[in-house]
């Protein structure tokens, strides 16, 4: 797939951007959306245009011999369990770091389960949490996703993730250095997950929202920081997040890819944009190498 992102408007990809993170309805995405008669479609079919096609973009599937994948139930202390998807490389020699890699704010997609396949491939040990898990998991519906996302607990979430770097520490078959890579609310989960755990060796938010200032000081795990150049919601903070990195002497970088849009490393849907994506890709798998193989 390539970046197909040209075919749509800003107008119309900041409107489906209000619609992803809950601030119109459906309905108020199909209303506006009509008035742009953009190439002559609908509200309806742009919303299905932009919306993800999973299959179209697996890169590695399920049954791959190349991994092994499960879905595993870990402990939570004080709010029960929470479950994932669990990758491992067949090939591994020797103890491999682990990479825990968080959703959007729809679950544990078909999308992110890829995502996990990806990393593992690259010789990590990856899990992916379902945060929808409480909920009873990704209901396999983008939008009954999204709905469910607003009723989580997020304390009982936080911890669910917090629980879930522990958990990849002490897995057997690992070397005990954890990094995090997350997208959208991923990300923001990324850096917050930097604020609250002391012995995370890296992390790689994409697109996320940054951890409130008085955190940031905190932070002791390396950053690797992306962005989209056409995502005002998320980069209007970054002057301030940056300012407090520095002012709290932490390590980090921050990359913004021109012409993108929030979402562009996702390959399911048309903010997709292949080179950026290949870029930051390459800048994860890069920096994951450096942090969690070292020493």
């Amino acid at each position: 797939m390539t970046d197909s992102s040209e075919k749509f408007s800003p107008a119309v990809f900041k409107l489906f951007d209000n619609y992803v993170h809950g601030c119109i309805s459906r309905r108020d995405f199909i209303d506006n959306a009509s008035k742009l008669a953009v190439a002559g479609m609908s509200g309806a079919a742009l919303l299905e245009a932009l919306s993800p096609n999973f299959a179209l973009a697996q890169q590695v599937a399920p049954t791959d011999a190349r991994i092994k994948a499960e879905y595993v139930e870990i402990p939570v202390p004080g709010y029960g369990k929470s479950r994932g998807y669990l990758v491992r490389p067949i090939k591994a020699a020797g103890k491999l770091p682990a990479v825990l890699v968080v959703h959007e704010n729809r679950g544990l997609n078909p999308h992110i389960e890829d995502i996990a396949r990806r990393v593992a491939l690259e010789n990590f040990v990856a899990f992916a949490p379902d945060a929808l898990f409480p909920l009873g998991g990704y209901p396999g519906d983008e939008d009954k996703a999204r709905e469910l996302f607003q009723k989580l607990d997020q304390a009982k979430t936080r911890e669910d993730f917090v629980a879930s770097v522990a958990y990849l520490q002490k897995l057997p078959g690992t070397n005990g250095k954890v990094g995090v890579v997350g997208f959208c609310y991923g990300g923001g989960i990324a850096n917050l997950l930097a604020t609250q755990v002391p012995s995370l060796n890296a992390a790689v938010p994409f697109y996320g929202t940054p951890p409130a200032a008085e955190e940031v000081a905190k932070i002791k795990a390396p950053l690797l920081i992306q962005f989209a150049e056409n995502d005002e919601r998320i980069t209007a903070a970054w002057p301030a997040y940056e300012s407090a990195l520095k002012a709290a002497d932490v390590k980090y970088e921050a990359f913004v890819y021109p012409g993108t849009q929030h979402g562009f490393n996702n390959d399911t849907t048309p903010r997709y944009n292949e080179a950026a994506a290949k870029l930051a890709w390459g800048r994860t798998v890069e920096f994951f190498n450096k942090q969690l193989r070292a020493g």
